[in-house]
This record gives structure tokens, C-alpha cells and sequence, in this order.
């Protein structure tokens, strides 16, 4: 049975809110330049007037993705279109796993993982075809959140390459609306979001938006 990582959402603001979840990008080697999409948006009301409460949840299991695109990524637009998705092993520090997929662009897909090798631990690898631009592709890590999946962050890929990618079990809450699988500006959005930080093995947390505009944090053991 699937681990799931929990976000209950209370807004003690008067006014309804649109809220919108988001990962911490993961670490890329080479150095490209990391985009990410919103994850999930939704409207909630005043919790004394509503008793509403939201809930964001995301799979545990590690997804690799590759999707295709025509353009580069802009801040508020859909990062593409046809996705292809594959959960992964992430490489351990000692001993193997199948911590390694293929990436093809016609039929676009990802292969079977396989165990790669020197995988950096903590990682999963994407191995990138021979391909000619347009159109472009982007590749990375994906999240399956409320029953379906998002490429969570990515990069541009470039063909016949090899990216390790990291994943981070870190979320963010914040005030806003981005539509579910569009690129957003991790940088400006997290200043004064809530981060929900998983890494430490805990799986569920509540956050609360107080009436003065702060955050509230809270894990449930």
C-alpha cells in the first residue's frame, strides 16, 4: 500500500482564498536551468463560516516524466502537453535498484527502469534520445497528487543525454491561483508560503493561513 503525504488547509482569513501546492524543485546534474508547475489550485472559504477544510495529498512513489512541448517554459502557462510517466526506484547509497529509465519521443513514452549505473544515491536517471527540435521535451520528476499525475519539476531536455535528478520531499502552500501542470516562479512564490517539509518521515501536516496573513505549521506524529 502506497505512503501518502498529507496537507490539511485551514483559512482563518475572512475572505475566501485561492490556494495553490507546489514541490521544491529537485537537484538536476549538468546545471540546466530547473522549472516547476503548480501541482493543485483551489478556492476556500473562512473555516468559521464553512467548516471547509482542504486536503492535498501526494504519492510517496517517485514518478520519472517526460513531456512534450513547442515552447519554452513562461511563468503561467502550461508546461506542455503529451506526458509519458514512470514510477522509479531513487538509487541507494549501497546495493542496486532500478533507478534508471529511457525516455523515447516517437511513440513518447519512458521504458521499463533498469538498474543504472553510478547513479547518484538519492536520484533516478532519464536517458534522452536522438531527436530534432521542434518539438522540445521536458523531463524530470512527477508527482501524483490527488489521483492523478503532474510534472511536479523539470528541464529541457537535450537528445542523447543522461540527467540524474533528485527529488525533495519539501511542499509548499501559498495564495494564488496557477492552474494544476503550469509553470510557475519557485523563487517568488515560496517567499512567505508554508513549507510542509517531509524529509523527516512524517507524512501528514496542518497548515493554517491566520487572520493577520501568517502561516501556521503544525505535524501531526
Amino acid at each position: 500500500m502506497s505512503t501518502l503525504l498529507t496537507i490539511n488547509l485551514t483559512n482563518r482569513t475572512a475572505a475566501t482564498q485561492s490556494f495553490y501546492f507546489f514541490q521544491q524543485p529537485a537537484i538536476y546534474a549538468g546545471g540546466s536551468q530547473v522549472y516547476s508547475n503548480s501541482l493543485h489550485c483551489q478556492y476556500l472559504g473562512n473555516y468559521d463560516s464553512t467548516g471547509s477544510v482542504l486536503t492535498f495529498q501526494a504519492n510517496l512513489q517517485y514518478y520519472a516524466g517526460i513531456q512534450q512541448t513547442n515552447n519554452q517554459p513562461q511563468v503561467g502557462q502550461s508546461s506542455g502537453f503529451a506526458s509519458a510517466f514512470r514510477a522509479i526506484d531513487l538509487a541507494p547509497a549501497s546495493g542496486t535498484a532500478n533507478d534508471c529509465t529511457t525516455a523515447s519521443v516517437d511513440p513518447l513514452g519512458l521504458s521499463q527502469p533498469t538498474v543504472g549505473q553510478n547513479v547518484q544515491a538519492g536520484a533516478f536517471r532519464i536517458i534522452t534520445p536522438a531527436y530534432q527540435a521542434p518539438p522540445m521535451y521536458n523531463i524530470g520528476s512527477a508527482v501524483q497528487t490527488n489521483g492523478s499525475l503532474v510534472l511536479s519539476n523539470f528541464v529541457v531536455a537535450n537528445p542523447l543525454n543522461t540527467t540524474d535528478c533528485q527529488p525533495i520531499l519539501r511542499y509548499y502552500v501559498q495564495t494564488g491561483s496557477y492552474t494544476p501542470g503550469s509553470v510557475i516562479n519557485f523563487t517568488t512564490s515560496s517567499i512567505n508560503a508554508a513549507m510542509c517539509d517531509f524529509t523527516g518521515g512524517h507524512s501528514t501536516m496542518n497548515v493554517t493561513l491566520n487572520p493577520d496573513g501568517t502561516w501556521a505549521v503544525q505535524i501531526i506524529h
